[in-house]
């Protein structure tokens, strides 16, 4: 997580270029940018199939007219050589093109050699870990500011610790516990990335150790992502199931970068359900998929089920919900915290990843360069952002 000051880049044809437009939340982030992006932001779309984007584009249109004019840049993302090209046109690379572990690793070292800054919305560990130990020290010597899950993995839990924490004392220890409700179903691919990873957990501790090996040590403080255990949760009146998600980690390389998480700070991160059957229920079934992703037919027929490029209409996405409810203390504080939204999925995904764009492009942030998490890179600039676009960060209740 060190960082160096970033070097002068030279100008770019773009600000931002979203790279799989073309796929179920490409297309959602496209709109959202055709509708939100500033006066004079130079974006472009890119993606593999020409056609596909130049339908997307006269979608756009009739959101923006000026849309109509949107560059279209063609590019795969296994080929070195046109990943090179596209990273080197532009300020901001974002993608949405997962699994990651398959089709992010030549995008993050384009962006790496070129100074690029990039975003995506990987949930993926080991592909984090990989891309740490392969691209990190690169990109502190360009200036290129790598950033991983700038979606609902993992801004809520990255920003609302962050945000937490703030509204805690300076200087003494501190736990954070998050608790996560959501009513969304989610998408072909979305699924895909999660079977994939779930299905490489030799993979993915092959990657977590190589990470510790190279990451420099925290001397002095700690910062912790342990691992919770089932419990009710009084707090929230809820029971609370441990998340094996990239969640914690992230919140924890927060803390390990910014003094601010105090001397020695402890994340945990829950999904919270009302009644104790569905608790009891939602472990096995997650105990079910984690087994399923295992055997290569049975993941290959849960994939089939629901196809990449497929997702829920936007009447269900409108009635989708979450919340994020933050237990912090230390020094003799307590504070209760929530980070909402509507659709986690797709619409607040799509938001987020974009304003996580715009914000790299166009705000004035603390110089930082490397692997970054959304709190180190962008904290209180993106915290307005999301704020202003219509999530909530509040503080519930303090003592």
């Amino acid at each position: 997580m060190n960082a160096t000051v970033p070097h002068d880049r030279p100008e770019r044809a773009y600000d931002v270029v979203l790279f799989g437009a073309t796929g179920f939340v490409g297309a959602l982030t496209a709109e959202y940018l055709a509708a939100h992006a500033p006066a004079g932001c130079r974006w472009a779309l890119a993606g593999r199939d020409t056609a596909k984007l130049e339908r997307l584009r006269e979608r756009l249109a009739s959101i923006d007219p000026a849309c109509a004019r949107l560059p279209l840049l063609r590019a795969d993302a296994q080929d070195p050589a046109a990943v090179r090209e596209l990273a080197a046109s532009t300020r901001v690379l974002a993608t949405t093109v997962g699994p990651y572990i398959w089709y992010g690793a030549e995008l993050v070292a384009a962006c790496a050699e070129a100074g690029t800054d990039y975003v995506d919305l990987t949930g993926e560990p080991e592909f984090v870990d990989r891309m740490y130990v392969e691209h990190d020290a690169r990109a502190r010597e360009t200036g290129a500011r790598i950033v991983h899950a700038c979606g609902f993995d993992s801004i809520p839990a990255d920003l609302g610790a962050y945000f937490t924490v703030r509204q805690l004392p300076q200087g003494v220890p501190l736990a954070v516990d998050g608790f996560m409700r959501s009513n969304a179903f989610f998408s072909g691919g979305t699924l895909a990335s999660a079977l994939t990873a779930l299905s490489r957990g030799p993979q993915t501790l092959a990657a977590a150790h190589a990470r510790r090996l190279h990451e420099p040590r925290l001397l002095g403080r700690r910062a912790r992502g342990p691992v919770g255990a089932p419990r009710f949760s009084r707090e929230t009146g809820t029971w609370a199931l441990p998340l094996p998600s990239l969640d914690p980690r992230i919140v924890a390389r927060s803390a390990a970068a910014l003094e601010r998480y105090g001397p020695d700070f402890r994340y945990r991160h829950y999904a919270s359900v009302k009644h104790l059957p569905v608790a009891v229920g939602g472990t096995a079934a997650l105990g079910a998929t984690v087994a399923l992703a295992q055997v290569p037919p049975a993941r290959r027929w849960l994939m089939d089920r629901w196809e990449p490029g497929r997702g829920p209409d936007a009447e269900r996405r409108a009635r989708s919900w979450f919340s994020v409810r933050f237990v912090g203390e230390g020094g003799g504080r307590r504070v209760l915290t929530e980070v909402a939204g509507g659709d986690p999925g797709y619409g607040e995904t799509a938001k987020m990843l974009a304003e996580s764009a715009l914000c790299l492009a166009h705000d004035a942030l603390p110089e930082a360069a490397g692997q970054l998490t959304t709190a180190v890179a962008m904290g209180d600039a993106l915290i307005a952002r999301l704020q202003k676009a219509g999530i909530t960060f509040r503080v519930a209740d303090a003592r």
